[in-house]
């Protein structure tokens, strides 16, 4: 009775021990199974944090490309959540830190909100302020031209009004004379018996011309191309000038009628043929005449 007892007893132990064994082995395989799942949906977690800042970090990239100068906040913004994607790469899988990364996405993702919108708000004012630059310099330009276009009507105006106040002659003739001792001039044809040339000629009346004493230059050319009188020279810019004589006078903006003379070289006589007469205000022609001693 005793043995049968004590049988009884150690199969109801090994029973017991058999059915503890099982289930602690139930609650272990159970626990290790929950621990796999959920650290396989803290990485999930994680890497899905990991993505967001991804493309929040994308987006103020694209942000700060659009602008040649860039906002130093959105840099600073940028910078932040490259610090927290390299702390979230080595960071421990658990609970409590996915949690604090996520708080700071969260309030990273508030910040980009505010950024990124008063960066577009800054863009559309940019915008138009290059827009107003554009047009101010549009209408610089069509200033400038239209400035350059009166300059160079004031210009032509000057100049024409420069042309039109030079002095002009009119009746220009030229012909031989006697000269009787009493003084007494008795127009000739006659080469051998001319005494001198007179050149006789009008200034005309120029009311835009400036009054004042005044100069021309005559220039008488015989038949052998020589020029007579005291055949001087004057420079201009681009211009040499032989001349006959300086025929000065004082110029009152009405008509006013000129004679001069030219006496032949000492102990010679004028040449028979073509006289060319011609006159110049500086260095420009203005009047020219021919005439002929026999």
């Amino acid at each position: 009775m005793s043995n049968t007892n004590s049988n009884i007893g150690l199969k109801v132990g090994l029973g017991i021990l058999l059915a503890l064994f099982l289930g602690t082995g139930f609650y272990a395989s159970k626990v290790y199974s929950e621990k796999n799942e959920m650290e396989k949906d803290l990485l999930s977690q994680k890497n899905q944090v990991m993505n967001d800042l991804n493309v929040m970090a994308k987006q103020y990239d694209a942000a700060i490309g659009e602008n040649e100068i860039a906002n130093e906040k959105l840099v600073q913004a940028r910078e932040r959540i490259q610090g927290l994607i390299d702390s979230l790469k080595v960071s421990q899988n658990s609970v409590n830190s996915l949690w604090r990364y996520r708080k700071k996405y969260m309030a990273l993702q508030e910040e980009m909100d505010v950024l990124l919108k008063e960066n577009d708000r800054l863009k559309v004012e940019n915008e138009l302020l290059a827009t107003t630059l554009d047009s101010t310099q549009i209408q610089l330009a069509e200033r400038s031209a239209f400035t350059d276009s009166l300059l160079v009507q004031n210009t032509e105006l000057a100049d024409v009004v420069k042309d039109a106040g030079a002095l002009q002659t009119i009746g220009l003739k030229g012909f031989g004379v006697i000269e009787r001792s009493s003084g007494k001039l008795i127009p000739t044809e006659r080469a051998r018996r001319s005494d001198k040339i007179r050149i006789c000629y009008t200034v005309a009346r120029n009311t835009l011309a400036e009054a004042g004493d005044k100069e021309l230059y005559v220039q008488i050319i015989d038949p052998s191309n020589n020029v007579l009188g005291a055949n001087n020279q004057v420079e201009f810019e681009d211009k040499v000038l032989n001349y006959s004589l300086i025929s000065r006078f004082n110029y009152e903006n009405r008509n006013l009628n000129i004679c001069e003379f030219v006496a032949p070289n000492e102990d010679e006589k004028f040449e028979k043929g073509r006289y060319v007469v011609n006159v110049f205000n500086e260095k420009d022609l203005i009047s020219t005449s021919e005439f002929t001693l026999k």
